[in-house]
């Protein structure tokens, strides 16, 4: 891909991603940030024309962002769908969910590693936010909570995170980047709530966990004792059927 100042997804998440990963990674961003509106027709010579990549990469990028419904194939290119803010909200239900299951099992488990691996990468959060740099706290924001989930090595929760990662790391991403230049101190209780994820891992306090959950998805949405309860449900169902 050629150097540009409209590109959006940071270059160095990319060093040794396919151009096929690329082209998808900036597209998607394109897209969620709305630099591209719904209803714009892509086409793939004009794509690999402006990414400087032959059409497969294209085309590879094109098939993924429509199994995400981000657009509508057709010949030749596609329609971009767009994503709403129904969606949005129910990527992050579904973010709850998952944290909320792993927090349940990570109460069974010896979690001091990982409770050094998360501390070391609140470090690099902090780090971040001195230098002013909201890529690479975007990146480590997503890789605290990654690691969190790979904590409890559940392949099927695993391959519910990978599918929803690239969407979310985006309005991750695009969030950052917004709240540096307009919010910069809401880090300090970004830091905070994370130290309270960490707190909450350690002593597997429910009650912090809970507390934790609210301040990092109330401002998304706000059903966190209500997604809470269904896991805990679901939780003490599964374990009376193992009975």
């Amino acid at each position: 891909m050629t150097e540009s100042s409209e590109f959006l997804y940071p270059a160095k998440w990319l060093s040794k991603a396919s151009a096929g990963t690329r082209v998808t990674s900036e597209l998607r961003m394109r897209i969620i940030s709305g630099m591209i509106e719904s209803g714009t027709i892509l086409s793939e010579n004009k794509l690999a024309a402006d990414f400087a990549v032959s059409r497969s990469p294209v085309r590879e990028a094109l098939k993924i962002l429509a199994s995400e419904n981000m657009i509508r194939l057709e010949r030749m290119g596609a329609v971009v769908i767009g994503i709403t803010q129904k969606e949005i909200k129910e990527i992050y239900d579904v973010r709850l969910l998952i944290e909320s299951f792993v927090f349940e099992q990570l109460v069974k488990m010896d979690i001091n590693g990982l409770v050094m691996e998360l501390s070391k990468i609140l470090e690099m959060m902090k780090v971040a936010i001195k230098y002013q740099d909201a890529d690479e706290f975007a990146y480590q924001d997503v890789l605290f909570h990654e690691t969190i989930i790979k904590a409890i090595n559940h392949s099927y929760i695993q391959m519910i995170w990978d599918n929803l990662k690239p969407v979310m790391e985006g309005f991750i991403l695009l969030s950052m980047r917004v709240r540096f230049k307009e919010k910069y101190e809401d880090f300090t209780r970004i830091v905070k709530n994370h130290e309270l994820y960490i707190e909450a891992i350690k002593t597997k306090d429910r009650a912090r966990m809970v507390e934790s959950l609210h301040q990092n998805f109330d401002d998304v949405q706000g059903k966190v004792e209500d997604l809470w309860m269904s896991q805990l449900m679901l939780s003490k169902g599964v374990e009376h059927e193992n009975d």
